[in-house]
């Protein structure tokens, strides 16, 4: 799982920058994802899910002003590939090699990125507005996040 896991885990990170982090939090917090021992050990720690939690329902927010730049500017794009780094070495690390969770990460949110841009794009023309297409796409991050960390996807 540790290489589809991480690619998964970071394109759910370039949907949602702070997603994929709270999910790796989550699963480390309740013993889903084994980092005790490691570098990433604090992801388990009873104030890190929280913390995370809490940015990724600003980020949830801020997402639907109209002053948010886009995905694909430099500093957007390069804060979704950290997370996809940082929550696929996490998953990595659980799998024996942090290195191929950490290169499935940022490969995942690349597409993620890129993916996740086009669909949304479409689907607010479909819709008419893009409200109920970010909507859309919350839900798809939050329950494959969700579904990643569990280990069903």
């Amino acid at each position: 799982m540790s290489l589809l896991g991480a690619f998964l885990i970071g394109v759910v990170a370039g949907l949602r920058t702070f997603t994929a982090p709270a999910a790796v939090s989550w699963a480390a917090y309740l013993g889903w994802l084994p980092l005790d021992g490691t570098p990433l050990a604090f992801l388990g720690h009873p104030i890190t899910p929280y913390v995370f939690t809490i940015l990724a329902l600003l980020e949830f927010v801020g997402d639907q002003l109209p002053s948010t730049p886009s995905r694909k500017v430099p500093m957007q794009f390069g804060a979704r590939l950290l997370s996809g780094a940082f929550s696929g070495a996490a998953i990595g690390f659980a799998g024996g090699s942090w290195l191929v969770g950490l290169i499935g990460g940022v490969a995942g949110a690349i597409v993620g990125t890129l993916g996740g841009h086009e669909v949304r794009r479409r689907l607010a023309l479909a819709f008419g507005r893009d409200l109920p297409a970010a909507l859309i796409e919350d839900a798809v991050a939050v329950l494959g996040a969700f579904l990643i960390v569990k280990g069903l996807l």
